[in-house]
């Protein structure tokens, strides 16, 4: 591929630097044509390129900044007031067009707030939404969205996120005829939220969906869709309590006993997508270029997992395309 540029948060997360530069490192020794722009503090950053021997690296340009915004700031407070921020700067990069991609562990409602009034939402497109995988019983992946992006939503922007969700699974995953479902508390046509159902009725209108219903939590891992739309409340709960059992069931082969190990083997190869330590990050898709949001409890390979990412979703144009449906596609005249 042509060279390419990601910006990175080398401050986001919980440890920063630490994992942030390793993983950086990584990715340079496995993509020749990649170039990094990294943000972060001089005195946390700088060892740690130090000891990577990244400081002099031709492809990596550094970036110093006098702020940091940590979990414990309010969307609101990082727009006022951290304009000298890792995470800040590294959007600025990409609004610029100096990076074609941005990563960040850092808090996920500032960097959503920060990447809507700095690199702007698709026209069409109301609120980005997270967008992860989410492994099936039968090896293939589905697409969550939204899962932590948007803590409430209407209608409309629950068929936004079908349509983008659908975009990713026919270009990122290579399906021709993506299955989009909801995520309900029933199969049944009265249940659910008002916002729920009156989606249902929309994504039914949908020429170029193909929508096949409600599913509901038990089915998340069954290979009945390929994208399950929910809003940001219930995808984060849903994810987070998959991370949790996934844990909780690796956590078995520090028993004792060959059974227990030979579960924990079982159950480390079918649910390693689910491991925040393994965790590749989400997408926040619907702006006008690929933002990535790492776990913020993300090791190296994990970040570094993220990165790709990141260098996958450019190299398939993914916010040009998504771009492209919503111009090309019959519009819903209620979904805005």
């Amino acid at each position: 591929m042509p060279q390419l540029t990601v910006a990175l948060d080398m401050m986001g997360g919980d440890f920063g630097p630490p994992v942030t530069v390793p993983a950086a490192a990584q990715a340079l020794s496995l993509l020749p044509e990649l170039h990094l722009q990294m943000f972060g503090s001089r005195a946390a950053l700088s060892p740690w390129l130090d000891r990577c021997n990244l400081n002099a690296h031709p492809r990596v340009r550094v970036h110093y900044c006098t702020q940091q915004v940590t979990n414990e700031h309010k969307a609101g407070y990082a727009l006022r007031h951290l304009a000298d921020s890792s995470m800040c700067k590294a959007l600025d990069a990409l609004a610029r067009g100096e990076a074609q991609a941005c990563v960040s562990g850092g808090n996920t409602g500032a960097l959503m707030a920060l990447a809507v009034r700095v690199v702007h939402t698709l026209p069409g497109v109301d609120r980005p939404a997270l967008i992860t995988r989410m492994p099936q019983v039968d090896g293939s992946h589905a697409l969550l969205l939204d899962v932590g992006a948007n803590v409430s939503c209407d209608a409309g922007q629950l068929v936004q996120f079908a349509l983008m969700g659908n975009a990713v699974a026919r270009h990122v995953l290579s399906q021709s005829r993506p299955r989009v479902a909801l995520l309900n508390v029933g199969a049944e046509a009265n249940k659910g939220t008002d916002a729920v159902r009156q989606a249902a009725r929309r994504l039914k209108t949908q020429p170029e969906l193909h929508y096949t219903g409600y599913v509901e939590g038990n089915d998340l891992f069954a290979g009945k869709a390929d994208v399950i739309v929910c809003d940001g409340f219930v995808g984060n709960v849903a994810l987070k309590t998959s991370e949790g059992v996934a844990r909780l069931l690796l956590g078995a082969g520090k028993k004792r006993g060959f059974w227990r190990k030979l579960l924990a083997f079982w159950v480390k190869r079918r649910l390693s997508h689910l491991n925040p330590d393994q965790y590749n990050g989400a997408s926040l898709i619907g702006l006008r270029s690929s933002v990535v949001k790492s776990h913020g409890s993300a090791a190296s390979p994990a970040f570094l997992n993220a990165i790709l990412q990141a260098v996958a979703e450019t190299e398939h144009a993914l916010p040009a395309r998504i771009a492209h449906l919503f111009d090309t596609a019959p519009q819903d005249s209620h979904a805005r």
